[in-house]
């Protein structure tokens, strides 16, 4: 795996990361925004997002074990 690709994969995770860590802020801390949901459409977003969240944990997690204090992959 080159640096490109390598930096590419570990940025997106890194994204998804902040993305789930904000959909929970928001649904934690602002509820009053969703409006005409649904509590079931509040549990999924939930859900969803703690989902995203772990998913992209363990791709960090992956790609950091994948890689070795050299800057070589294994």
């Amino acid at each position: 795996m080159n640096d490109e690709l390598y930096n590419m994969l570990k940025k997106s995770a890194e994204s998804d990361v902040a993305k789930a860590r904000l959909t929970l802020s928001l649904l934690g801390n602002n509820a009053v925004g969703i409006g005409d949901h649904s509590t079931k459409d509040f549990y999924d977003n939930a859900e969803e997002a703690l989902s995203l969240l772990a998913d992209a944990n363990d791709r960090l997690h992956t790609l950091e074990n994948y890689h070795d204090h050299e800057g070589n992959y294994s």
